[in-house]
C-alpha cells in the first residue's frame, strides 16, 4: 500500500482518471489518503477521515511513508478556521489555503501557519449554525468543500469538521447516521435535515436553525424555512426540497 498528502490549497478529486472527469469532491491541504490504485499521471485514493475515494493528478499529491501516514492520523486534529488564509514554506513563498485545512499536519509538510485555528478537545454543537453562517451565499458547485464554491453534503460536512465530528461525504450517506427524530419540534440548531427526490433516493441535506429556519446549498448558500413538507422558499412561493428526515447527528 502507497500513502499520500495533499500539499497544495484545494486538489479536485474526480470520479474517473481525466481533467475533463466529474467533480465528485476535493482535497484540503493538509488531508492524508492511502493510494489504492496508482498509475502514471493519476492515482486512485482513499481519504482518511472519510473514506471517500477519487482519482487525483499525480502532480497535486505527495507520496509519504507508512509510519508518516499513521503518525499523522494519529495526531490531534486542528484545522483552520479562517475563510482563506495561508502557510509559508520553508523557502519563504506563500500558499492559499481554506477553512477546514488540516493544520496539524503543516508541521510534517515544512510549513508555518500563522492564522486562525482550532484544536478540538471536545464537540461543540453550539457553534455549529454560528459555523454555517461563515458560507451564506458562497456558490453551489458540485464536489465543492471550500468556501468558493461547495455542494449541500460538503457544506455540513465541513461545518461539522469545524465543530471536532467527522461525518461522511454524501447526503445518503449522512442520512445512516445519528438518532431520527420524528418531528420538526424535536430539533435543535446544528441538527440535519435530510430530503429525498421523487425516487425516494436523498439526495440533499441542510443545518437546521432556530424558529423553523434552515441553512442549506441550493444555488448557493442560502437560509429557507423548514417546515414538515420541506424546505419552503419565500422567493418563489413555493417547497424546493421535500423533507424526509431530520437526524440529531451528535
Amino acid at each position: 500500500m502507497r500513502y499520500g498528502i495533499c500539499p497544495i490549497s484545494i486538489a479536485p478529486l474526480r470520479a474517473e482518471a481525466s481533467d475533463k472527469s466529474e467533480l465528485v469532491s476535493q482535497v484540503l491541504y493538509g488531508e492524508i489518503f492511502k493510494i489504492i490504485e496508482p498509475r502514471k499521471s493519476w492515482s486512485r485514493i482513499r481519504l482518511a477521515h472519510d473514506k471517500y475515494e477519487g482519482w487525483i493528478d499525480n502532480k497535486q499529491l505527495r507520496e509519504i511513508e507508512s509510519e508518516d501516514y499513521h503518525s499523522i492520523h494519529q495526531l490531534p486534529k486542528s484545522y483552520c478556521t479562517d475563510l482563506i488564509s495561508h502557510v509559508t514554506h520553508e523557502d519563504g513563498s506563500l500558499s492559499t489555503i481554506c477553512i477546514g485545512a488540516q493544520i496539524s499536519s503543516s508541521a510534517f509538510l515544512g510549513d508555518k501557519f500563522n492564522g486562525e485555528y482550532h484544536d478540538f478537545a471536545e464537540i461543540e454543537k453550539s457553534k455549529i449554525v454560528e459555523n454555517s453562517l461563515l458560507f451564506l451565499n458562497t456558490s453551489y458547485l458540485w464536489g465543492g468543500r471550500n468556501p468558493l464554491g461547495i455542494d449541500c453534503s460538503g457544506f455540513t460536512q465541513l461545518v461539522y469538521r469545524l465543530n471536532g465530528h467527522s461525518i461522511p461525504r454524501d447526503a445518503s450517506q449522512q442520512a445512516n447516521i445519528g438518532e431520527a427524530l420524528s418531528f420538526i419540534e424535536e430539533s435543535e440548531p446544528g441538527d440535519l435535515a435530510f430530503f429525498d427526490n421523487k425516487e425516494g433516493l436523498i439526495t440533499h441535506v441542510g443545518v437546521v436553525m432556530q424558529d423553523n429556519y434552515i441553512i442549506h446549498a441550493h444555488g448557493k448558500i442560502r437560509i429557507d424555512r423548514l417546515d414538515q413538507s420541506g424546505i419552503f422558499n419565500v422567493e418563489s412561493n413555493s417547497h424546493t426540497h421535500k423533507l424526509r428526515v431530520i437526524k440529531k447527528i451528535i
